[in-house]
């Protein structure tokens, strides 16, 4: 289905790096750019053009786009978001998006990574000295940095600081003009390697969902769709938050299999009873 084809992949931060070898390794698809292609339109990290949308549908809208101007009808694109991790509320993270669209043979397949692995972080600073603190818990000079005044000032911000001396320079000019300077990590895949690493082993999960196939009409992307919660709990017998059933489905011919998450597991531990261990 896919041998030999042509794949537009939608980025201008250098993401083709890890997507297009295991693209073509695994899948045999030739990668290319769309030079002029400009995603930052969708939306920046710094805000200074918003998301309008949720991460998925600019995902899906980023990769649609880059398949039209190239006529291509087969293109990747992905994108991520940064915040608190859903669970562990202290935890920053990684949300990343990869999302596979095929024109010619009517397929979308997503795949999604939260990752504990970053660099995310922010900090106003009141000296030069307290900026290369910052910097060096973060992994500079690896990985980038973007200095301006304040959160929300749009004007004067520099991405991209890689070098000691450009970082000193800068933080030493917006210091003379006030007391205090705002420094965040540059989330852009080229100067994240943090956030490289996600997105490669993100697409190796994407091709993994490519290559599960449907049992009865052999459609790529035969993948899970729901958790179906409820084993026992071995002291009280009554239904604990612990999924028991992964129920998969093929998005074409909408076939459907359920399946034991854990064949061996007939009961749960009482310490994860919501009746035993409220």
């Amino acid at each position: 289905m896919f041998n030999n084809r042509k794949i537009v992949v939608a980025t201008k931060h250098n993401k083709e790096t890890v997507i297009a070898p295991l693209l073509k390794e695994h899948l045999n698809l030739d990668s290319f750019l769309l030079t002029d292609f400009d995603t930052d339109k969708l939306g920046t990290f710094t805000g200074e053009v918003s998301r309008e949308q949720d991460a998925l549908s600019t995902v899906k809208n980023k990769c649609l786009q880059a398949m039209e101007l190239s006529n291509c009808d087969l293109g990747i694109a992905s994108e991520g978001s940064f915040g608190n991790h859903p669970t562990i509320f202290i935890a920053p993270a990684d949300d990343e998006l990869l999302v596979f669209i095929d024109k010619k043979n009517n397929l979308e397949i997503v795949a999604r990574e939260i990752s504990l692995d970053t660099n995310f972080d922010q900090k106003t600073c009141f000296s030069v000295d307290e900026v290369f603190e910052f910097a060096e818990q973060v992994k500079f000079p690896s990985h980038g940095l973007i200095l301006r005044k304040n959160p929300t000032d749009f004007n004067s911000i520099y991405k991209g600081i890689v070098h000691p001396e450009h970082l000193k320079a800068l933080a030493e000019q917006f210091l003379k003009e006030q007391d205090s300077i705002y420094v965040e990590t540059d989330m852009r895949a080229m100067y994240n390697p943090t956030r490289m690493t996600v997105i490669k082993e993100l697409t190796k999960k994407l091709i993994q969902k490519i290559k599960c196939l449907c049992p009865n009409c052999q459609t790529p992307g035969f993948d899970i769709v729901e958790f179906i919660k409820g084993v026992p709990c071995k002291q009280c017998l009554q239904p604990t938050e612990s999924t028991q059933y992964l129920v998969k489905k093929c998005k074409k011919c909408e076939y459907t299999e359920k399946e034991k998450y854990k064949p061996d597991r007939k009961f749960e531990d009482p310490m994860y009873c919501n009746y035993c261990n409220p």
